[in-house]
């Protein structure tokens, strides 16, 4: 019986270790926030496939967003095509020893403008840092995972 009780423990312990790490990477749903109005824009679902992360649009949550707005600021294949389920981050891989994801790319749609992506969740994975840049210049957003 004692040996029963042991293993369901650390069977217990061991799966809440594991729903802890699964926090701590930027798979899943988050809210993209407004930086001046802290009032959420967007959600977006980031996934994997073969070591490969990727996010694509699910909603806008802007006051009055029109859930049929088109990127009109887009440039290329994207151009007048629909903001939900467009992919905004693409490319990005985990960086190696690290609780970072990099090397890819991530478009805002409101500018049309791509840059270069780097994802690091924070604060035990209840948010994500979502830094873009263009050569030194850089630009943080704080993402809010979606529950």
């Amino acid at each position: 019986m004692k040996k029963i009780k042991a293993l369901t423990a650390l069977v217990l312990v061991a799966g809440g270790m594991s729903t802890a790490l699964a926090q701590m990477s930027p798979l899943g749903t988050w809210r993209s926030m407004d930086e001046k109005e802290n009032t959420p824009k967007a959600q977006v679902k980031i996934t994997e496939a073969g070591g490969i992360v990727s996010g694509k649009v699910e909603a806008l949550l802007r006051k009055g967003a029109d859930p049929n707005q088109l990127c009109t600021e887009c440039k290329d294949e994207l151009k007048d095509k629909p903001m939900v389920g467009m992919t905004l981050i693409s490319g990005v891989k985990k960086a190696e020893g690290k609780e970072v994801w990099e090397g890819g790319k991530i478009l805002d749609p409101e500018n049309g403008k791509t840059y270069t992506v780097r994802l690091t969740p924070i604060e035990d994975g209840k948010k994500l840092e979502v830094r873009g840049s263009i050569g030194p210049f850089w630009r943080t957003q704080t993402w809010v995972r979606v529950q």
